[in-house]
């Protein structure tokens, strides 16, 4: 992983250099840095719509008591995404771009499930017990609590006790055997 890392990082500066040499001999050097420009804007504005419709979407989720997975992989699709598009450069445009489409995010998001499968390093866990992934019940709904059981005994003692709440400060108060 470490590999995969460090190529990206000498890859994409190095192929972004290249093709800004190749747009500017192309187009010359003032086209060249606004389309750079206009691809941030256009990108941004994009952004905001996407991720306004994401947020409401999460809201959504939550209220019918859902984890709402899908939502939350999408928008850190569009944070990617709106990192790759204020970053100067066409290729990160691109894939900045392809990020702020909905059907290419749901394939990644299946490439990515499907690795995380295969790679068998995968847990999925619901904090509400046997209820599993999309199966959470809002409380007072029907839902079993599940968690941890603290047994023990006590006694009370504040009956024993000569009104010498003074004897120790507030915030220390001793429960005595």
């Amino acid at each position: 992983m470490g590999f995969i890392l460090l190529f990206i990082m000498i890859a994409v500066p190095i192929g972004e250099i290249a093709v800004f040499i190749e747009a500017g001999d192309r187009l010359g050097l003032w086209p060249t840095l606004g389309l750079v420009i206009l691809t941030a804007i256009i990108g941004t504005a994009f952004l905001r719509v996407q991720g306004l419709g994401v947020l409401r979407r999460v809201q959504d989720s939550l209220a019918r008591g859902e984890m709402p997975v899908s939502e939350m992989f999408d928008g850190l699709c569009l944070l990617i995404a709106g990192a790759l598009l204020l970053t100067p450069g066409f290729i990160t445009d691109g894939v900045g771009f392809a990020l702020l489409i909905a059907p290419f995010r749901r394939a990644v998001a299946a490439q990515i499930a499907a690795h995380l499968l295969r790679s068998g390093r995968t847990t999925i866990w619901s904090g509400n017990g046997a209820a599993g992934m999309g199966g959470h019940h809002p409380p007072g709904k029907g839902a079993a609590r599940h968690g941890p059981v603290i047994d023990g005994e006590f006694e009370d003692v504040s009956a024993d006790r000569k009104n010498d709440d003074d004897e120790y400060p507030p915030n220390d108060r001793r429960i005595e055997p």
